[in-house]
């Protein structure tokens, strides 16, 4: 199993215990329908939604340096996992707006890291795992890019909703019960980077790199005695040769 992805599962499958936890202990005092993730980062106790957001991200950069490393990500792939990650990292450590106070700076700039984050990772799992860019396939490739298409039709179904809201004079966070799309939402993509995370794990997976070298040790391990068999058949040969001619 390749280190680099288990320490990531490890990290992201913490940090997304810990999230659920705060679900279930606080669902009589956020509505799940209507208020979004984030209401768990306010207050005295915001800090442990924070580090619970910063190690999905720890553990997402960890998953994608161990694709890089395999050759499994190209450029396009990689650098969308680092914008869900930066993106993670933003919200973890800016608090949303608190609305009973007014819009600030930190809500903003969460904003702006939510959003990033949720764009991100839809086209990083498509990218990466998209079936026909390699022959061999496996089970987590397959279900990483279809939760990848999951994830597109939510961001292209909270877009229309969005669009229909604002011809409709709603706002954007009121065409929609807002909480419950965006658990859906974040639940998909999260399942997403897990299958990703299970593929780079993967113990009899090999990059090319590490099918070359492997080719190669086997041709040196062959070599010796395929070179002793070639000579002793050709002397043998030119024994017989000889036989026949005298």
């Amino acid at each position: 199993m390749h280190q680099p992805a288990r320490w990531g599962l490890g990290a992201a499958g913490t940090g997304i215990a810990v999230i659920v936890a705060l679900e279930v202990s606080s669902f009589d005092e956020i509505n799940p329908i209507r208020r979004t993730i984030s209401e768990h980062g306010l207050g005295p106790d915001g800090w442990i939604f924070g580090l619970a957001v910063a190690l999905l991200a720890a553990g997402s950069v960890a998953i994608g340096v161990s694709l890089a490393r395999k050759r499994l990500a190209g450029v396009v792939g990689t650098v969308a996992l680092m914008g869900w990650s930066a993106g993670l990292f933003l919200t973890a450590w800016f608090e949303k707006h608190d609305w009973s106070v007014g819009p600030s700076m930190s809500g903003n700039i969460h904003r702006v890291g939510s959003v990033v984050a949720f764009l991100s990772l839809p086209l990083a799992v498509v990218v990466i795992a998209r079936p026909w860019r390699r022959r061999e396939r496996s089970r987590a490739t397959l279900v990483a890019f279809g939760l990848g298409v999951c994830s597109v039709l939510w961001v292209a179904g909270i877009v229309a909703v969005m669009l229909i809201g604002a011809e409709n004079g709603l706002p954007w966070y009121r065409a929609m019960p807002l909480g419950l799309v965006e658990r859906g939402l974040a639940a998909t993509e999260v399942a997403a980077l897990l299958s990703l995370g299970v593929w780079a794990a993967a113990k009899g997976l090999a990059g090319p790199e590490q099918a070359l070298a492997t080719s190669e040790q086997a041709i040196g391990l062959a070599g010796p005695e395929q070179g002793l068999a070639v000579p002793e058949a050709g002397e043998a040969g030119l024994g017989e040769a000889r036989t026949s001619g005298a």
